[in-house]
């Protein structure tokens, strides 16, 4: 019998693991995926406009990929991406692409077995073919479907950039990239900042100012029919006049030097938009063998990804101490930089409610200042639109939930944060998760009911160990010698200058919005907030627990006892 549910036990595990890599509730969206990739194809390649970033687009196709060994008849679509771009002029070596790798260790791998490897930035731009005939330049063709491109002759004439007259009258077929000018460029700092989008979209339209084609350069990255050796490839080019080849080329020999290579570029000025580097092997197949496919001579390492797309799992709502709601996204979770990201806040209500994020819909995020996860802009919306109850705006505010009534658990979570929290109380070891544990234990139900909590009743708390107990209990011994000034932050009053708030409790719940605006430094809206928490009545009970505790400032004075 054992032996038997160690069988079945196996047998459940490629089951389970494939639950997990393919939920089912992604089913529907393969096909949705599938359509947008297409659109956002022909939107490149036929009108030169990029609707995402191409690291997006690439982690879109990346998912695709994986919904489809999920689902493989959820979308039976050939894919076609180059489809629409596809001109009338035939090149006269094929536009090979490149495979685009993962991770160092991919590179590493790769590297491991070749020899005579070159690394370049992969400079960010759109691909051409240019032919001369006795050293004049003859035809520049858009690398369109690979085979067939567009006729961008005409254009090309006018760049200056473009080599026009070979120093030599030799025939040259060359294949590079137009790239738009940029002035100490850095790509880490100011990203991509569309330029392959602006040089596809002038090429496009066929007609070129002078100033618009003086700020077209271009970089050749491949001479099918040149030399074997490498440096005498680039020098030879350097020669012709097509001198970035060789400035931008750098012999390496291992993996530590490719990531030299890609991070100094990454970091450092550079005179066009890079997106990666890419590592040549000088030994190649002839011209005549390549094709429209990755060649095993060369591939694309890109630089750590600006942006992420993420799937949203789920929608939950923080409510802060204010009444303040916060619409927070839960995501599957994606890699950006060196952080695994899992939680984005969308920033306010409004927002939430404009864009209509729904579980299944997936959102460009990125890091704000390096470090805090961004919600960017909704890339696909899940078919299925999901429910999603979102709480109601007119319950909450500053005034609200000062009991755990149903629904208010999250805020009162947040006003005893802040009571606890260096803007308030300071108090030690008394944190967020310690009010939740409170909670959940069930020995809090207003926000002041921990004053009166004893040894006895904390020691009821499974987990919460003697050491835990006696810091809390010092923690709140330590509450009732907090003098009055810093109470009054604790309970939440609206921010004013310290020296607007003197006097004891009576003297300040006994002023009105008029005394308040009469108030140096104090205006209209602050003067009836003011007096709104002072004459709140849940506010005064609370002071009475105040008064009751002997707090200091919240006692009645002797001629009033």
């Amino acid at each position: 019998m054992m032996r038997l549910l160690v069988v079945l036990l196996l047998s459940a595990l490629p089951l389970l693991a494939w639950a997990q890599e393919c939920p089912e509730a992604e089913r529907s969206q393969v096909a949705s995926l599938a359509e947008q990739i297409s659109r956002w194809d022909d939107s490149y390649h036929r009108l030169g406009q990029s609707p995402v970033s191409d690291e997006l687009y690439d982690q879109a196709r990346q998912q695709l990929a994986r919904w489809r060994k999920c689902f493989p008849l959820a979308a039976r679509a050939a894919d076609k991406p180059l489809a629409s771009s596809r001109g009338t002029l035939a090149h006269p070596v094929a536009h090979t692409g490149l495979e685009k790798l993962l991770d160092e260790s991919a590179v590493a791998g790769w590297l491991g077995t070749r020899q005579d490897v070159w690394v370049q930035p992969k400079v960010d731009g759109v691909a051409v073919t240019l032919i001369y005939r006795q050293g004049r330049l003859s035809q520049v063709v858009s690398r369109g479907d690979g085979m067939l491109g567009q006729d961008w002759s005409d254009a090309a004439r006018k760049i200056p950039g473009i080599v026009q007259q070979l120093p030599e009258p030799i025939d040259l077929t060359l294949q590079g990239e137009l790239y738009w000018r940029l002035n100490e460029h850095v790509q880490s700092e100011s990203g991509g900042l569309n330029a392959r989008s602006k040089v596809a979209g002038l090429m496009n339209r066929r007609q070129l100012s002078d100033a618009e084609a003086a700020g077209i350069g271009l970089f050749v990255w491949a001479w099918p029919n040149g030399p074997g050796d490498f440096t005498e490839r680039l020098a030879a080019l350097s020669r012709l006049g097509f001198t970035d080849s060789q400035r931008y080329s750098r012999s390496i020999q291992n993996i530590s030097e490719a990531a030299h290579w890609r991070t100094y570029w990454y970091n450092h000025p550079l005179p066009f938009a890079s997106d990666g580097v890419v590592l040549h092997q000088a030994k190649r197949a002839p011209a005549k063998r390549w094709q429209v496919s990755a060649p095993y001579w060369a591939v694309a390492w890109k630089y750590p990804a600006a942006k992420a797309l993420a799937l949203v799992r789920k929608v939950n709502f923080k409510i802060g101490r204010t009444g303040r709601i916060t619409p927070i996204l839960e995501l599957e979770p994606v890699q950006l930089d060196d952080r695994q990201i899992s939680r984005v806040s969308v920033g306010s209500l409004k927002r939430w409610q404009a864009l209509d994020i729904r579980p299944g819909d997936q959102v460009s995020i990125s890091l704000a200042g390096q470090v805090i996860p961004r919600l960017d802009q909704v890339i696909l919306r899940n078919p299925t639109r999901v429910e999603v109850q979102e709480p109601d705006a007119h319950a909450y505010h500053a005034l609200s939930c000062w009991q755990l009534d149903p629904g208010c658990e999250e805020q009162m979570l947040s006003r005893l944060t802040w009571l606890s929290g260096n803007q308030g109380l300071a108090l030690p070891h008394m944190g967020r998760e310690t009010w939740n544990v409170l909670i959940q234990a069930g020995l809090i139900a207003g926000f002041l009911d921990w004053l009166t909590l004893d040894a006895a009743e904390l020691a009821n708390i499974d987990g919460f160990g003697e050491r835990s107990r006696t810091r809390l209990l010092d923690s709140i011994q330590s509450a009732r010698q907090r003098p009055f000034a810093q109470w009054l932050k604790a309970l939440g009053v609206p921010p004013v200058a310290r020296n607007n708030l003197e006097g004891d409790w009576q003297t300040l719940v006994a002023k009105d919005t008029q005394a308040w605006l009469a108030t140096d430094g104090i205006g209209p809206g602050r003067a009836a907030q003011l007096s709104a928490f002072f004459r709140d009545p849940h506010v005064q009970a609370l002071a009475e627990t105040l008064r009751v505790a002997g707090i200091d400032g919240f006692q009645a004075r002797p001629d009033e006892q």
